[in-house]
């Protein structure tokens, strides 16, 4: 998604035109309007039926005006086209005579963005790696639900999120935006979230299709990779998506692949979407992500966002010549039409409301709550018992005022704005860190009221081990922020200037983490990250917690952890490797100059045609994550699924079925300690070796719930699919004959359940 730039000022006409024309004045002359009546407004009828009736009714300059935005109305000035806009990211003019509103977007990865600086509240919810790390279906609907509520709350009815590239570079820096390594989790956790958003008559979209892995050179990088990696993995992730979540819109990347922009790239958009995937929704591009006309439009691009170059009059002109036939343009109008329908936005008009912002921090604490990852807890320091610590030292930059969120068009606006920030100076703004206030601080004293809590800034290695030698807990924060529009240099702990300000002194968190630990054998450690670390002090904390990006009320639930109020369920769904040598591509490859930028100001025809390429091999192919590691032999610092709980589990009596459209893998979890807990149990598959596949792959999981001491039997039902291989020469998923090996427990690494069964 393009940054949104601000101004600092809007001319008093503008101001007056926006009263007169704005949102709630359009909203009210539409409310007093009479509905419109055409027999498409019949409910009855299926959303293909009702979107064809309209088109017969549409003109030309109609249905073209549906191809394209307007620009971006949170940007720009008020004009006759966008003003009954929401003043969001992009607004695709309606056709009111007929009773079709405009589509009205909003950006909402993990809630509703720009709300703070258009006096509107929006919740921030956990960083979506945070919902991957849960596991939890139920959690990630709830989480789509939130942000369809909120959008609509505030005039939107479309959603910008669900975002589903697969972590193949964990340095990218929109790894927290996304859902993970695994196709399975991620496909199937992001099903459910554009489920959730849909239930509220907004239009869901997933995005960025595809091979988006990395923000260096994003608009000019051309990524190879064979058909069959790119249709077991990535592809995978979107497919499971699109098929089980019905989105009604997909959103086209910035990247080429193989040679050609995703966003006209004919074997993307319509070989595999459009066909295979039978996909009956629209694809919108990303911002600034079409260069093409015809080029693009029988590729199968339906949209062009933000504005109008390539899809408007240039547009008509290829209608009129003869070069897009009438079909092909209906067939666009249609998936759109067909869109607003099924999601809902033409019978439930967008009504603007006020949200129950406690409801909304309800639901952010316990996502964060069971998204929290227990990745060491030696001696059992954990839970803190409040009735026995006397002192605790809170270490580490802002965490006595707040919690670091991710950056880029996810940005949501923190209430009161930047924790971090003097009051009236804590606006948003692009590629600067944004600290939400939720005092970590503040919920540990509240949660050891008879306790001395004090607070180090941790500038000082001195002061920050002398604070921790004095205390019978020390419970120091590291942080890692990513964002839209870059990519991290390293996956170590940055370090960072004491307070906020380029000319401020560094601070080497590793070695303010290594010292406080050296200091206090009781030390727990907090990292705040949407991707992974790597940590050279690992030993030598008592406990390490990867919290990652925790939202509006992150410390409440990071409290409850702490203390045991909340048993920790999270696993990792992305592999912690101990040293970035062992990733498949040891650097991020960045751009040459000519792939950066142009020299000089570019024209619209020179941006839109792009950058020059440069490449990227997805070399590591179908080894993605921890089937890398598993392939390579390469140990690492925490596998995928790892995560401790306050409790222990254990596992037995595993059966395989096969049945005429699923293969059925039941076994019994057991809580076999004394605390109620949730375990999350996964399913995984080593394939025939004549499949030529990594050593094992996820194939299903479930999240069990359990008391002391009870025992549940499970079955889950696991797709054929998910143990097939894509066949190049067949064009198509392939069953190989022979013995699977059925692998169950609660890590990649981890797993005590194994049995074997011959699929035909």
């Amino acid at each position: 998604m393009k940054h949104v730039r601000r101004r600092s000022g809007t001319p008093v006409l503008i101001l007056a035109l926006a009263v007169l024309f704005g949102p709630s004045g359009f909203a009210q002359r539409r409310q007093a309007a009479p509905p419109p009546t055409g027999p498409w407004m019949n409910t009855s009828l299926s959303p293909d039926e009702r979107a064809d009736l309209v088109l017969k009714e549409m003109t030309v300059d109609e249905k073209i005006a549906l191809l394209h935005g307007v620009g971006m109305p949170t940007d720009d000035p008020v004009t006759p086209e966008n003003a009954p806009s929401n003043r969001g990211v992009g607004y695709v003019v309606g056709v009111p005579r007929l009773g079709i509103p405009g589509i009205d977007m909003s950006d909402a990865a993990y809630g509703v963005r720009s709300s703070g600086v258009n006096g509107r509240y929006a919740t921030a919810l956990p960083a979506n790696v945070a919902a991957a790390a849960s596991w939890d279906v139920d959690a990630a609907y709830e989480y789509g639900a939130l942000i369809g509520l909120e959008l609509r709350a505030q005039g939107y009815n479309m959603s910008l999120g669900g975002g589903t590239n697969l972590t193949r570079e964990p340095r990218n820096g929109r790894t927290f935006e996304y859902l993970g390594e695994d196709p399975v989790l991620a496909g199937t956790l992001v099903a459910k979230l554009i489920e959730g958003t849909q239930s509220q008559f907004v239009i869901g979209d997933i995005k960025h299709y595809a091979l988006n892995d990395q923000e260096s050179g994003r608009n000019a990088v051309d990524i190879s990779i064979s058909k069959r990696a790119a249709r077991e993995s990535d592809l995978l992730a979107f497919e499971i998506g699109v098929t089980k979540g019905r989105p009604a819109a997909v959103m086209c990347s910035y990247n080429r692949v193989n040679g050609d922009f995703a966003c006209e790239n004919k074997w993307l958009l319509t070989d595999v979407l459009k066909k295979d995937w039978k996909f009956p929704g629209f694809v919108l591009s990303d911002w600034g992500g079409t260069h093409s006309t015809e080029k693009a439009s029988a590729a199968g691009l339906d949209n062009e966002e933000p504005g109008k170059f390539w899809f408007s009059d240039k547009f008509k002109a290829a209608v009129d010549a003869g070069t897009i036939s009438t079909a092909e343009l209906d067939d666009h109008v249609r998936r759109i039409l067909r869109s607003m329908f099924a999601t809902g936005v033409v019978d439930h008009p967008r009504q603007r409301f006020v949200v129950d912002p406690f409801a909304g921090f309800e639901t952010a604490r316990k996502i964060e709550e069971g998204g929290i990852v227990l990745l060491k807890n030696k001696g059992g320091v954990l839970p803190l018992d409040s009735a026995k610590v006397r002192t605790i030292a809170v270490i580490g930059a802002h965490s006595d005022v707040g919690m670091i969120s991710g950056g880029g068009s996810a940005q949501v606006d923190p209430i009161g704005g930047n924790a971090i920030m003097p009051p009236g100076k804590g606006a948003t703004h692009w590629l600067e860190q944004i600290w939400f206030p939720t005092s970590p601080l503040k919920a540990i004293q509240a949660r050891a009221p008879k306790a001395t809590v004090k607070y180090d800034p941790g500038f000082d290695p001195a002061a920050a081990t002398a604070a921790a030698k004095s205390a019978d807990v020390a419970i120091v924060f590291g942080y890692q922020w990513e964002s839209e529009g870059m990519d991290l240099p390293s996956l170590e702990l940055p370090p960072y200037h004491q307070n906020g300000h380029a000319d401020d002194p560094k601070v080497d968190q590793n070695a303010v983490i290594a010292a406080v630990a050296a200091a206090n054998p009781h030390t727990i450690v907090v990292i705040e990250s949407g991707s992974p670390v790597t940590m050279p002090w690992v030993e030598a904390p008592a406990a390490i917690l990867e919290a990652w990006y925790g939202g509006s009320d992150g410390a409440s639930a990071l409290g409850n952890v702490l203390f045991g109020t909340v048993n920790p369920s999270g696993k990792l769904p992305n592999t912690f490797p101990k040293s970035e040598a062992d990733l498949p591509h040891p650097t991020v490859t960045q751009p040459p100059p000519e792939s950066s930028h142009f020299n000089g100001p570019a024209s619209p025809e020179q941006w839109a045609k792009g950058l020059p390429p440069f490449p990227v091999a997805y070399d590591e192919g179908l080894k993605v994550g921890y089937k890398w590691y598993d392939a390579e032999n390469k140990p690492v610092l925490f596998p995928f699924g790892f995560g401790l709980s306050y409790t222990t589990f254990g596992y037995s009596g595993l059966s395989v079925s096969p049945a005429a459209d699923c293969v059925k893998v039941t076994f019994t979890i057991a809580n076999t300690g004394a605390r109620a807990g949730a375990e999350i149990a996964q399913i995984y598959a080593a394939l025939p070796a004549g499949a030529q596949e990594p050593p094992k792959r996820l194939i299903g999981f479930t999240k069990v719930k359990l008391e002391p001491k009870e025992k549940k039997s499970v079955t889950v039902e696991v797709d054929p699919k998910y143990l097939s291989i894509f066949d190049e020469q067949k064009d198509g998923w392939t069953l190989v004959p022979g013995d699977y090996s059925i692998m169950v427990g609660g890590s990649s690494d981890k797993l005590p359940l194994k049995t074997t069964v011959n699929l035909k």
